[in-house]
């Protein structure tokens, strides 16, 4: 079995405060379970050294998760193993506020002869076919409308 690349020594403060965390049970599930996985881990004085096949299968998560808890650890410290890390990914708007502002404006209009109401689907289907969009869902236009302030009848 190939030897650890990050392996955990708790100081006697961060053992305290993960039993702490722990103990208490507020903190959200992924800290208690990494704080666990922490614990396990620890080769320090009072650490039980358990590999990361034994961790996972007493916390119920996979190995790989044991790994990145220890590396996390390692490489950036206690409260970036309990941490959820911030995604790096960057989400684009379908619509620019202009079409945004079209949108709100054709769902205050009458809907089209043949129905009763605008449906979250007509009012994708009528974006489309004005040119606004080439394509959009209709729960974008969900997301849309909700943010959108309550029109004054």
């Amino acid at each position: 079995m190939p030897k650890k690349q990050h392996l955990v020594r708790l100081t006697p403060t961060d053992r305290e405060q993960l039993e702490s965390l722990v103990r208490e049970g507020i903190a959200p599930a992924r800290a208690v379970i990494h704080a666990l996985a922490l614990l396990s881990a620890d080769i320090g004085p009072g650490g039980s050294a358990n590999t990361d096949r034994v961790i996972a299968a007493e916390l119920h998560v996979s190995r790989p998760t044991i790994e990145r808890v220890r590396k996390r650890f390692a490489q950036e410290g206690l409260a970036a193993a309990l941490d959820r890390r911030a995604t790096d990914r960057q989400y684009r708007t379908k619509l620019n506020p202009q079409q945004a502002a079209e949108l709100i404006a054709l769902s205050s209009t009458p809907p089209p002869p043949d129905q009763p109401r605008w449906t979250l689907r007509l009012l994708a289907n009528a974006m489309v076919t004005l040119g606004y969009v080439e394509s959009i869902s209709y729960e974008t236009i969900r997301r849309i409308l909700k943010k959108a302030p309550p029109s004054v009848d």
